[in-house]
């Protein structure tokens, strides 16, 4: 079994920052690549950035200039470091990681953590 655990979802107002944190712990050879989503209310969920084992990074088109993600692969730990804040990044994030174990490759998912941008 593979767990998900994030922190650092919090309230703050625009033009603030928050770091998100999401470590991945369990039955975990490899990690392929680990990342976040979001999914505000009444919308889909989407990418919001990208964190491979090799340290390449990709980002959504709306938060390029503002996020940048940051792994440690020693402790199977994601970072998404938040600037400049808007109401719009108001969502509930999710961290998931793809995680080779023994017998195959699977996407896991974090539970969740909630992000409020106040005007």
């Amino acid at each position: 079994q593979v767990q998900l655990v994030e922190s650092g979802g919090d309230w703050v107002q625009a033009g603030g920052s928050l770091t998100l944190s999401c470590a991945a712990s369990g039955n975990i050879f490899a990690i392929v690549v680990m990342g976040w989503y979001r999914q505000a209310p009444g919308e889909r969920r989407d990418m919001v950035a990208t964190f491979t084992r090799t340290g390449t990074t990709k980002y959504a088109t709306n938060v390029e200039d503002r996020f940048s993600i940051s792994g440690d692969t020693a402790k199977n730990t994601v970072f998404l470091h938040m600037n400049t804040l808007k109401p719009e990044d108001t969502a509930v994030y999710y961290c998931y990681a793809d995680i080779v174990s023994r017998d195959s490759t699977e996407r896991y998912w974090g539970q969740g953590t909630q992000v409020t941008v106040s005007s």
